[in-house]
C-alpha cells in the first residue's frame, strides 16, 4: 500500500490475532507506533487479544496504559478486551477491577468475566455473577452459560446447575452442541450421570466431542462397562475418532478395572483406528497396569514407550508402588518424577506415603523435610457439601465451621454405632508416627466425615448426600462411609480428585477398586 491509516494498521494487527499468530500482531503493532499512527479501539483489541494468546501480562499491561492515554479506557469494546486479556494472562483481580469500572457493560463484558473466574479456579465467584448478571436483566449467550456450566462443574454445584439448566432451556439454547455438550459434563462432574445421559439422548446432533464427555463421564463413575456400550454405539454410528475420545475409554477401564478390555483397545489404536498412542495415552494404560497390581507389566511399558515418560506416567506408576508398597520401585518412580518437576508437591507427598505406610517413619520425615526446604507448598485436603444451594468447606481437624460441635458429636455418635457393627479404623492412613489413640482421633476429624456429619445434621432423614473433596480419599475415610451409609440409611456420593464413589446400604459402587 502506498499510504496505510489507523484502519490498515488495525486490520492487519486483529487479522494477525484472530488467526493465533500473535508474535506477528505484536510486531507490527510495534511498527504502528514506530511509524506515529496513534492507535483507535480495534487495534487495541487486536494487540489485546495477542497479549491473551501469549499470556503475556507485562506486554497487556503496558498496552492497558496505552489506552488510558489515548482516552479508550471507557469504550466498552475495549474494556471487554481488557478483562478477556487479564482474565486470560490469570491476573483476575486486574480483570475485576477493569469490569468494575466500566461505564457500561454488556453480555460480552459479563461472560468475559464469568468464564476468567472459572479459568482462575473461582467457579463460586463466577456463579455468583451469573446470578448478578441476570438480576440486571442482561440476556445470556452460549460463552455466558458455557462459562456458567463450567463454574458449575468445577465446584460441584448441582442444584445451581440445573437452575442454569433451566435457563438455558428459557433462552433457547438447550439445541445447541456446544452448549449440550456442557451440560453433559456439568451434570456427570456433579454428580448426576443419569441426567448427563438424559441430556445425551435428546441432544438433536452429536459429535466427537460429546461422545467423548459422556465416556468420561462413564470413566469418573467408574462405569467401565457403559463406556464400553457407548463406544460400541459410536462404533455402530460412524462417528470419526480420535485420540482424546480414546483417553476417555481407557480411563473408564482403569477405574473400572477392566484389565483386558483396556489392553484390547490400547493395542487396537494403531493398527485398526490409525491413531498413534501419544504419552497420555501410555500414561493410562500404566494406571490400569499398576492398579490391577501388574507392576511389573507397567514397569515394562515404561521402559519401552516411543516417547519419553512425562510426569503423569511416573506419576501413575508412583501411584501403584503406594498402594502394594513396592519401594524399590517406587523410589525409582519418585526420582523422575522429582527431576522433572522438583516444584510439584505430588512426587514428596506420594513418596512420603510410601515410606509411611511401609513403617519407615524416617525415609518419610526426610522427604517432607526436603519438600519444605525446597518450598514446595503442598495442596490442603479440603471436602465441601451443598446444602440449600450453600457451598460448606472442611479442612482435616476444623475448629471454623459454626456447627462444628454438633457435628463432633454426630461423630462421636456413628464412630461408636461403627465399632458396634465391625468398623475398625485404619491407622496406616494416618501418615504420622504418633500413638494408636490419637491416630483413631486424627482419623474420626478427617474432613470427609466432617462433610458427613454436617451433611446429616442438616437434611431430612434419608436424604442422598453429595461430597466433593479436592484429593483423593483415603481409605478409611472411604471403610467409614461405608459404615456410615448403613447404619443412617442414606445414599452418599464422594467425588475426589479421581472419580465418584457411589455409596448405600453398606456397599460402594467401586468394589472397593480406586
Amino acid at each position: 500500500m502506498l499510504e496505510r491509516d489507523v484502519v490498515s494498521w488495525s486490520a492487519m494487527i486483529l487479522g494477525y490475532a484472530r488467526c493465533d499468530e500473535a508474535e506477528k500482531s505484536m510486531e507490527l503493532y510495534v511498527q504502528m507506533q514506530q511509524d506515529k499512527v496513534e492507535p483507535h479501539n480495534f487495534t487495541f483489541a487486536g494487540v489485546l487479544k495477542a497479549c491473551s494468546i501469549l499470556a503475556t501480562l507485562e506486554e497487556g499491561r503496558h498496552v492497558h496504559k496505552q489506552v488510558i492515554q489515548t482516552g479508550w479506557e471507557l469504550n466498552v469494546y475495549v474494556g471487554n478486551c481488557l478483562v478477556d486479556m487479564y482474565a486470560k494472562c490469570r491476573s483476575i483481580d486486574d480483570a475485576c477491577r477493569v469490569f468494575n469500572n466500566l461505564s457500561e457493560r454488556d453480555v460480552v463484558s459479563w461472560s468475559s468475566m464469568i468464564v476468567g473466574y472459572v479459568k482462575c479456579g473461582q467457579g463460586q465467584k463466577a456463579l455468583k455473577l451469573f446470578r448478578k448478571m441476570q438480576q440486571e436483566q442482561v440476556d445470556p449467550e452460549r460463552v455466558t452459560f458455557v462459562g456458567a456450566l463450567n463454574s458449575c462443574a468445577s465446584v460441584a454445584a448441582l442444584e445451581e446447575g440445573r437452575y442454569v439448566h433451566e435457563q438455558v432451556i428459557q433462552s433457547g439454547w438447550e439445541s445447541d452442541l456446544i452448549v449440550g455438550n456442557c451440560l453433559i459434563d456439568m451434570y456427570a462432574k456433579c454428580g448426576s450421570i443419569e441426567d448427563a445421559r438424559n441430556v445425551f439422548d435428546n441432544m438433536p446432533a452429536r459429535d466427537v466431542f460429546s461422545w467423548g464427555a459422556m465416556t468420561m463421564g462413564y470413566a469418573m463413575h467408574g462405569l467401565g462397562k457403559d463406556a464400553l456400550h457407548l463406544f460400541d454405539k459410536m462404533c455402530q454410528e460412524g462417528t470419526e475418532m480420535d485420540s482424546a475420545l480414546f483417553l476417555c475409554l481407557l480411563s473408564a477401564c482403569s477405574h473400572a478395572g477392566l484389565l483386558d478390555e483396556g489392553q484390547y483397545y490400547f493395542e487396537c489404536m494403531t493398527p485398526v483406528y490409525a491413531l498413534a498412542a501419544k504419552v497420555e495415552h501410555y500414561s493410562c494404560i500404566v494406571d490400569l497396569l499398576g492398579r490391577s497390581g501388574c507392576l511389573n507389566e507397567a514397569d515394562d511399558i515404561v521402559n519401552s514407550m516411543p516417547c519419553k515418560p512425562d510426569l503423569s506416567v511416573w506419576r501413575a506408576l508412583l501411584g501403584a508402588c503406594r498402594i502394594y508398597g513396592n519401594v524399590q520401585m517406587g523410589e525409582r518412580a519418585a526420582k523422575h518424577l522429582l527431576d522433572l518437576e522438583p516444584e510439584n508437591s505430588s512426587g514428596y507427598v506420594l513418596l512420603s506415603n510410601l515410606y509411611a505406610t511401609s513403617g519407615k517413619w524416617d525415609s518419610s520425615t526426610k522427604v517432607q523435610h526436603m519438600r519444605k526446604k525446597r518450598s514446595v507448598r503442598k495442596e490442603p485436603g479440603c471436602t465441601w457439601i451443598e446444602v440449600n444451594n450453600q457451598l460448606h468447606t472442611f479442612v482435616v481437624n476444623d475448629k471454623d465451621h459454626p456447627q462444628i460441635s454438633r457435628i463432633k458429636a454426630e461423630l462421636k455418635t456413628l464412630s461408636e454405632k461403627m465399632r458396634k457393627i465391625g468398623y475398625v479404623p485404619d491407622t496406616q492412613f494416618v501418615l504420622h508416627d504418633v500413638e494408636k489413640d490419637l491416630k483413631e482421633a486424627s482419623l474420626l476429624h478427617h474432613s470427609e466425615k466432617l462433610a458427613i456429619a454436617f451433611g446429616l445434621i442438616s437434611t431430612p432423614p434419608g436424604t442422598p448426600l453429595r461430597i466433593f473433596k479436592n484429593l483423593r480419599v483415603c481409605g478409611d475415610c472411604h471403610t467409614a462411609t461405608r459404615f456410615i451409609s448403613k447404619i443412617v440409611g442414606r445414599a452418599i456420593l464422594v467425588r475426589d480428585a479421581n472419580r465418584f464413589h457411589h455409596f448405600k446400604d453398606g456397599f460402594c459402587s467401586c468394589n472397593d477398586y480406586w
